[in-house]
């Protein structure tokens, strides 16, 4: 990359070659005064929140034996002792830090804790003061640190702030900067160059994959040359992943090794019914009635497997021909401030140690932010003493530990009254925001779906058999079993029977051939019984896998208590919820 920057220029690549390790040198600085000041920060903040327990049982005399939070508190106090957390009064709180347990045993003796409860008060107000102050940019701060050669002025902290970034920008980071654009250009013009080229390689092995029978080592040649087609388009200075590109290939490898895994595989299984079915046809011609059914035979549906082969072509090419088309979009000077905050949150992750201190305080933080009143007195309660509404915001608080960038809630609200399940699903809405999560939500409660979703996915059997846009599905619904489920729920609006869906699901060990729905739909056709619908595209957002929507199949409506339905909703929403 260097040599790319500066070519013929062995000057300006010694330059950039010097300011990476310069910028590795003052980071790793940055870390360390960061670490320290945040050991200093916590110790301060865990002794505050359990100064403030501990005083408020003291007053009421409601303590048992606290020695051992006592001695807690006044180790948290010392290590409070920083630049900028606990400074001037750093004597004055080690020499209360260490009174505190002889006061507090003393006190026991002769019950009378005045002693410590004031000792404990001015160790309260000192950490809050302290916790009061602004922290400095450490960042900035390590580089000066590092290359400056001079004491840090002695200035407020944010006028310091101000002076370092100053510092920083006029000496290395405006140049470096400049150079991190031009490096993001190069590799973005590079991938872009490629990808042009995957277009048309994956438009070429359009006609491997689309003939009638594949061939084997022609398909497996064409997905090792597509691979490095597009593997080849990936942006190393890119931080955000490209999904799509890095799954192509094992995506495609896998629909491969089903294809021709089948081909043995179909026929072994077709074998293995027709014998079952000889043997149940014996028994029956003998007058027995067996206890067993002849199941479907188990077979891969080839077509279906050529058809996803041709999605994964399809949509991969059309991701790319978006990204072509963007790419005059692109804001290259916050893309390199972006990938110099990555720099700096992986170097954090080099140093970071997650002590048991610090892992209590996250985790009553993570409380705190889900809603449970009192996080620190509940730190340390069972499950049984939590109502069942907190019990499932400890669950999203256990999830959220992690830092997902998807959340994936089944049935959140099962089991829960109105009210605690509107906190919960208003939850779920807060951190989505906040967090700028994806959340995947599965649930048979149509009015959770319809305030929560935007996007639907309709399932039955374990097959999606719609899926499309919210509005989509509770306005332009497809599917007979989406029509039967929204025919099934109540409505205060109406007093129309609602209509049950007949019958019961089918036996998944025995796996129904052609559409799962097929013995319950009342608009079913021959087919359905024969083969599985494929999915059938609507509109860009919405498809529904039902024979119904075949150009040859018999024009049917959808059933006029989801039309009225509709159309109260729109009267109430004045037309806007159609999307119109």
């Amino acid at each position: 990359m260097i040599q790319t920057l500066a070519p013929n220029d062995s000057e300006k690549a010694a330059r950039l070659t010097q300011m990476c390790k310069d910028f590795d040198k003052f980071e790793f600085k940055h870390i360390e005064l960061e670490a320290a000041y945040a050991k200093a920060h916590e110790a301060a903040q865990e002794a505050l929140d359990d100064l403030d327990v501990l005083i408020f049982e003291l007053e009421k005399q409601a303590d048992k034996d606290a020695t051992d939070r006592v001695n807690d508190i006044a180790v948290q106090a010392a290590a409070s002792v920083n630049e900028y957390v606990v400074k001037e009064e750093a004597e004055q709180i080690k020499s209360l830090a260490g009174s505190l347990n002889k006061l507090y045993k003393d006190g026991r003796k002769s019950g009378d804790q005045s002693g410590t409860l004031s000792a404990m008060r001015e160790i309260r107000e000192i950490l809050r003061s302290a916790m009061a102050k602004e922290a400095p940019n450490f960042f900035r701060m390590g580089y000066y640190v590092t290359f400056a050669n001079e004491p840090l002025p002695a200035m407020p902290v944010p006028e310091l702030n101000e002076f370092l970034l100053g510092y920083l920008d006029g000496h290395f980071m405006n140049e470096f900067l400049e150079n991190t654009v031009a490096a993001l250009k190069y590799t973005a013009n590079t991938s872009y160059e490629n990808m042009a080229k995957a277009v048309e390689a994956l438009e070429q092995a359009r006609s491997v994959f689309g003939r009638e029978n594949l061939d084997k080592k022609e398909s497996y040649d064409t997905h090792k040359a597509l691979n490095a087609a597009v593997m080849a388009t990936v942006d190393s200075l890119n931080i955000h992943k490209d999904s799509l590109t890095h799954t192509f290939s094992t995506s495609l490898k896998s629909e491969l090794d089903t294809y021709f895994h089948a081909i043995a595989g179909n026929a072994k299984a077709i074998k293995a019914h027709d014998k079952d079915k000889r043997k149940h046809d014996k028994l029956v011609a003998r007058g027995k009635t067996p206890d067993w059914e002849v199941a479907a035979a188990s077979t891969v549906d080839m077509e279906l497997v050529k058809q996803n082969i041709d999605h994964l072509l399809t949509r991969l090419i059309e991701h790319y021909q978006e990204l072509l088309a963007r790419k005059q979009d692109r804001d290259y000077k916050a893309q390199a401030i972006e990938l110099v905050d990555f720099f700096k949150a992986n170097a954090s992750g080099v140093v970071d140690k997650v002590t048991k201190r610090i892992a209590k305080r996250r985790a009553i933080k993570l409380m705190d932010e889900v809603g449970i009143a009192e996080p620190h007195r509940r730190y340390n309660q069972y499950p049984f003493e939590f109502s069942g509404g907190m019990r499932q915001r400890i669950v999203i608080a256990i999830a959220l530990a992690a830092n997902p960038d998807i959340l994936i809630c089944d049935e959140p609200t099962t089991a829960l009254d109105v009210t605690i399940q509107s906190q919960i699903l208003e939850l779920i809405n807060k951190l989505k925001r906040e967090r700028q999560l994806s959340v995947i939500f599965i649930t048979h409660d149509l009015g959770v779906v319809a305030n929560m979703a935007d996007r639907v996915a309709v399932m039955y059997a374990g097959k999606i058999v719609e899926y499309g846009t919210a509005e989509d599905i509770f306005y332009r619904a497809a599917h007979p079993y989406t029509w039967a489920l929204m025919s099934s729920m109540p409505d205060l609006d109406t007093n129309e029977k609602l209509e049950a869906i007949p019958g019961t699901p089918p036996n998944m060990i025995y796996p129904p051939v052609g559409d799962a729905f097929a013995a319950r739909n009342k608009y079913a056709m021959q087919i359905d019984f024969e083969q599985q619908p494929p999915m059938f595209k609507i509109s860009d957002t919405h498809y529904a896998a039902t024979w119904l929507l075949h150009p040859d199949a018999p024009k049917v409506e959808m059933p006029k208590i989801i039309v009225d339905r509709i159309r109260r909703m729109k009267e109430k929403n004045g037309g806007a919820a159609d999307g119109e």
